[in-house]
């Protein structure tokens, strides 16, 4: 569910007209939905009442600190993957014993303020991660706490770019050589083996895969058991998908998936670790963007919007399907028109649809990108020398800006010229 409805002709965010905060804090702008944040995070946690469970929401996923802040207040704890988001996630309040840090990446420095935090655990991606972690750990006269993340080569739906769990793929210690890294990380003084972790991609809208994966590594589970080694967690990841749009495919309940995890690890005897992201906050954001010209080509109509690649660049980068709706909800004899709808960046891949079906739309019209709250802002950059889009939180009838919109001089001031001359 999402709180985005027409009420008296106008889309809101709950009780807060989109037409007002887009001509009080400009476009483009996006804006989250309070209760939406809250209603998907507590259908997540029903899932699993009776269960032992860590939902480490996936700071990725959307990362500002009002966000994070709300959904550590509601119980979440944070799956991180860079410094950056452990110090995020540690300033919005969440607990370091609620943090997994994962990421093929983590440097000797991140390693140290996650240790120096004292995390929940590290999900390690290979046998040189370890090595350094260890040294790392050894330094600090501490005992890193590790779970292995595991590549079960289990192929999942979603887009290329976001499959996580094939055997081609970076992330994750190979399956053949898993136990073997299990064996070496216990020979070491830094190490404290404590779980298993897996995730298998983004946006998976079919069971079967994760029944998959949790099978094959309920069995490495019991090996590891077996030779000696304490598992006390099981990290399944995230990836559970959400609909784009009124007439895409729905993605498998959250109950129905919580019955058939419960269903599968009911034996194992561990904490379940979850990372959702998307499924918490894709459908609780919105991207708002007005018309700058609608330019009659010589055979197809582009609405031009103020919105570029560089503020949401999904539909650039994967392909991605955005509901988009006019602002204005439109008059029933309001000719139907095709659009490509286009940003202003100089890429012809500056684009979020082409060819779609709008209602007739003028300079100065704005239009709402929809399930745009995870994956949006967290990716917007500055090319072209765009300020980055600000971000709005509403709750019922309020609103704050809790991103601003820097200006052109502010991101200037960032860069200097060197006197060399």
């Amino acid at each position: 569910m999402r709180h985005f409805e027409y009420i008296d002709g106008v889309m809101h965010a709950e009780n807060v007209s989109l037409a007002r905060i887009a001509s009080e804090v400009g476009t483009p702008v996006y804006v989250y939905s309070r209760a939406t944040l809250t209603r998907h995070f507590n259908v997540f946690k029903d899932a699993f009442k009776g269960r032992d469970v860590l939902i480490a929401y996936s700071v990725k996923a959307n990362s500002n600190l009002a966000v994070l802040s709300l959904l550590g207040k509601l119980g979440a704890g944070a799956d991180v993957v860079s410094g950056g988001e452990l110090a995020r996630a540690l300033t919005a309040g969440i607990p370091a014993s609620k943090i997994v840090f994962s990421g093929v990446g983590k440097k000797p420095a991140e390693m140290r303020a996650a240790l120096t935090a004292g995390i929940r655990m590290f999900n390690v991606e290979s046998e040189p991660e370890l090595e350094a972690l260890n040294d790392v750990a050894v330094s600090m006269g501490v005992r890193a706490p590790i779970s292995f993340r595991v590549n079960p080569d289990v192929t999942a739906g979603g887009h290329e770019k976001i499959s996580t769990g094939k055997a081609e793929n970076k992330f994750g210690v190979a399956w053949s050589a898993a136990e073997d890294a299990y064996a070496r990380a216990a020979t070491l003084p830094g190490i404290n083996i404590v779980g298993v972790d897996v995730h298998i991609g983004s946006q998976i809208d079919d069971l079967a895969p994760f029944k998959m994966a949790i099978d094959k590594v309920a069995g490495l589970i019991k090996r590891l058991r077996a030779a000696g080694h304490s598992i006390k967690i099981f990290d399944i990841g995230g990836g559970l998908g959400i609909p784009y749009g009124a007439n895409a495919p729905a993605p498998p309940l959250p109950s129905e998936y919580g019955q058939m995890v419960k269903n599968a690890t009911a034996h194992l005897g561990v904490q379940m670790v979850f990372e959702p992201g998307r499924m918490i906050a894709g459908n609780a954001g919105v991207l708002l963007s007005t018309v700058t010209y609608v330019k009659r080509g010589e055979n197809r109509d582009f609405l031009i919007v103020d919105a570029a690649m560089n503020d949401l660049i999904r539909p650039a980068l994967y392909d991605a399907y955005h509901e988009i709706e006019p602002i204005v909800a439109p008059k029933p004899e309001t000719a139907q028109v095709l659009y490509d709808v286009v940003g202003p960046v100089c890429e012809s891949g500056d684009t979020f649809t082409k060819q779609r079906e709008f209602p007739q739309m003028n300079t100065g019209d704005v239009i709402v990108m929809h399930s745009a709250g995870a994956y949006g802002a967290v990716q917007a950059g500055q090319y072209n020398t765009r300020p980055l889009v600000p971000e709005v939180l509403v709750n019922g009838d309020l609103y704050a800006v809790v991103r601003d919109r820097p200006t052109v001089e502010e991101i200037l001031k960032t860069e200097s010229i060197p006197d060399w001359d």
